[in-house]
């Protein structure tokens, strides 16, 4: 009897472990199907929070997580992405997203034909043959999507088959009887099995298994509900334990929403029980129990939605600020390494549109820092040493960059991502490196104003003349690389082409006309020199501009 205990637990374990991964696996084929639709939802984070209700709540039904979507929030929150006002409702629709699994799990019941038992090696076996025999990358996020229907439902059939033999012991029978009389008890089950287990949906799961197989009575069956509901929040708020006051805030919303919620339908539902004793001892079955999942997210939504600014003001005065924290000030450095957040490597399509932020980001930092050396090279702004130093101390910052992103872009790379994410993520490695190279050849432009200074020499007004306007050419190529970076928008891309061709066109004439003013003797021999190299770098910063370019063109032709 013993073993036959232990071979049922080790059953139900095992099938809890297949249900969560074939979640999982369902959750990534369906990230990957979405893309970079990803971005366009992620653009739906506005001050509107009906938008960001509906947003939270298709998220998380991709993902399949509540957990995720609130701890990505709290990412994005710290990394400054968004704010409180539009996180809030981001948490809102999370919760009703994750009803979605409720359903996935109760349709054998609703649905006669999607019984687990029947439907799950069919699901694994065209899963299967979708990633074995064809090599559409498409066909292969279908397959991913297919196999973890297959595998959850698989994992459904295990959990009941392990809970059905015990379905008549008075030990159940008595447990629940006891969790229902008590509904501060139920709740904090509830509450404490979730945040083991990190998953909602999972053990919602688990208490429709048990109800499957009439274990469960309605009234143990809501105050346990309402319990996972809180225990939710607790991946959350381990998850804001590093970060920054505010995202500390946006995981106590999510806590004050979920306590809010259940403490007011815990005081309906209890009173319900009263009047209907009947009905809360009455067994309940897994459609039922989504039912309940469902009207209780989407009635505690609408009943706080309009409470949502109190809701950031209660967590404000809960996390106060700290006065140090608020007089700081944020560097450029600290910005970019404050936006690469790992809580959003938990949704990996978000990740890499994030990265796609930061690279652009990046690239106007050095835009910027090319324009001050080419104003003070071109005398559109007088030369002083403050400024040259200021110049020097910013390609410091994005040597820094480039080390922060390009590991962000490794963590990115080793994540379960599409094809054509994985070659958007390595173009974005080389933009980067563009990008630092451009930094270095602006650097060298400020090193040759120091020399000029230190040594007091000019340019000729027809050579100031020149300068000028192929610095102009080559910012104009520049700024349009990180515009078609930025935009993924092929006009862009031609604007630099065009551009290219006339800087390489431009700093050959200029040096052969050079050259020949240096064989006449009409400029300074050290100053010709200089101004020689100065071209060779403005040349180079085009050609690293054209790279910046070329990757989005290719990415556009696959």
């Amino acid at each position: 009897m013993a073993l036959e205990n232990l071979g049922n637990l080790f059953t139900f374990v095992g099938g809890l472990g297949m249900f969560l991964y074939g979640m999982n696996q369902m959750a990534d084929g369906l990230q990957k199907s979405a893309g970079n639709k990803m971005k366009q939802l992620l653009g739906y984070l506005t001050n509107n929070r009906l938008l960001g209700v509906l947003m939270g709540a298709v998220i998380t039904a991709i993902i399949q997580s509540s957990s995720a979507t609130t701890v990505m929030v709290v990412g994005f929150v710290n990394a400054g992405i968004i704010n409180l006002t539009q996180a809030v409702g981001v948490i809102m629709g999370a919760n009703i997203g994750t009803t979605a699994t409720a359903w996935i799990v109760s349709a054998s019941e609703w649905a006669a034909f999607l019984k687990p038992e029947f439907l799950a090696p069919l699901f694994i076996g065209i899963g299967a043959f979708l990633l074995i025999f064809t090599k559409s990358m498409k066909k292969h996020q279908v397959g991913e999507i297919i196999i973890g229907f297959g595998i959850l439902f698989v994992g459904l059939s295990f959990m009941s088959d392990s809970v059905s033999v015990y379905k008549d012991s008075p030990i159940f029978a008595k447990a629940f009887s006891v969790l229902g009389g008590n509904p501060i008890l139920g709740i904090l089950v509830g509450a404490i099995v979730t945040a083991i287990i990190q998953s909602s949906s999972a053990s919602v799961g688990i208490l429709q298994t048990l109800a499957a197989n009439g274990i469960v009575n309605w009234r143990s069956a809501i105050f346990i509900t309402l319990g996972q509901n809180i225990g939710t929040c607790v991946t959350a708020i381990i998850s804001s334990a590093g970060a920054n006051k505010t995202a500390k805030r946006a995981a106590g919303i999510h806590l004050l929403f979920n306590v809010a919620g259940a403490i007011i339908f815990g005081i309906i539902m209890f009173i319900v029980f009263l009047v209907f004793p009947d009905l809360a001892n009455s067994q309940i079955n897994k459609t039922e129990i989504s039912i309940f999942h469902t009207v209780f997210n989407v009635t505690n939504t609408i009943i706080l939605f309009p409470f949502a600014p109190l809701l950031v003001k209660v967590a404000t005065k809960l996390v106060k600020d700290d006065k140090k924290e608020v007089k700081e000030e944020v560097n450029e450095e600290e910005i970019v390494l404050k936006h690469l957040d790992e809580r959003i490597l938990r949704t990996p399509s978000l990740a890499v549109e994030n990265a796609v932020e930061e690279v652009t980001h990046m690239g106007e930092i050095v835009l910027a820092n090319m324009k001050q050396a080419t104003d003070i090279l071109c005398d559109k702004v007088e030369v002083s040493e403050q400024r040259i130093q200021e110049i020097f101390e910013n390609e410091k910052t994005i040597n820094k960059l480039e080390k922060a992103i390009t590991e962000y872009l490794v963590k990115i790379n080793n994540l379960s991502i599409t094809e054509e994410q994985h070659e958007l993520v390595n173009h974005l490695f080389y933009t980067i490196s563009d990008m630092e190279r451009v930094g270095d050849h602006v650097e060298n432009l400020a090193e040759f104003v120091q020399y000029r200074t230190a040594h007091g020499f000019t340019f000729s007004d027809i050579g100031k003349k020149e300068l000028k306007e192929i610095c102009q050419l080559v910012y104009d190529s520049f700024h349009n690389s990180i515009l078609a970076r930025k935009s993924e928008n092929i006009e862009y891309v031609k604007k630099v082409a065009i551009l290219e061709d006339e800087v390489d066109n431009l700093e050959e004439e200029l040096r052969e006309k050079h050259i020949e003013r240096l064989s006449k003797r009409e400029c300074n021999a050290e100053a010709g020199i200089i101004f020689l190299d100065i071209m060779s770098n403005l040349e180079r910063i085009s050609d690293h501009a054209q790279n910046i370019a070329g990757y989005v063109r290719d990415e556009k032709k696959a």
